[in-house]
């Protein structure tokens, strides 16, 4: 596994390897002591999320304020555009924000730590699988607009197609 930092503190991209013959693949998603010692997870995933989406849907950007949700995501049929903002106001990497490329062919991870806002636009229909380090609360999830021009997040995405909560989210100045 090759491990690649991210311009958000503790935000990290994960190469797993990947074994390819005539067969097919096979990789190792996740291995507690190995993500551990390699990649510093020293949280217990609790849930894990699967969701299935047809291009040009976008998903979030969404966080939990008191039981924030450490994440694991990976795809595992398409592509997506994953973008992750840093809304951590101790964090000295407060505000900034990355998109990576995650699809079926790189097999690349993001690790998304607690306490950062989450989304993503799909590139080619895609299922997406993410492990979470807490419970799904409805009552403390909220979204950050996802075309706010404070952050200016490039989607690559004309238009959008949104759910209504997501179509409503709060804009960052907007975050207490």
């Amino acid at each position: 596994m090759k491990i690649e930092k991210t311009n958000i503190n503790d935000c990290i991209i994960i190469k797993p390897k990947f074994y390819n013959d005539q067969r097919g693949f096979f990789m190792e998603t996740f291995q507690k002591e190995r993500y551990l010692h390699e990649v510093n997870i020293n949280l217990e995933f609790v849930q894990d999320n699967f969701s299935s989406s047809t291009k040009n849907v976008l998903r979030g950007l969404h966080f939990q304020k008191e039981k924030p949700q450490g994440k694991l995501i990976y795809v595992v049929k398409g592509s997506i555009y994953d973008v992750v903002v840093d809304i951590r106001k101790d964090s000295s990497t407060y505000m900034n924000w990355i998109g990576v490329d995650l699809n079926i062919e790189n097999g690349h991870q993001l690790w998304v730590p607690p306490g950062l806002a989450h989304g993503f636009v799909v590139r080619e229909d895609a299922n997406i699988i993410y492990k979470c380090t807490d419970y799904y609360n409805p009552d403390d999830e909220y979204t950050l607009m996802w075309n706010d021009p404070d952050l200016n997040i490039n989607w690559n995405v004309d238009n959008p197609i949104l759910s209504e909560k997501d179509a409503k989210g709060l804009k960052f100045c907007e975050l207490t």
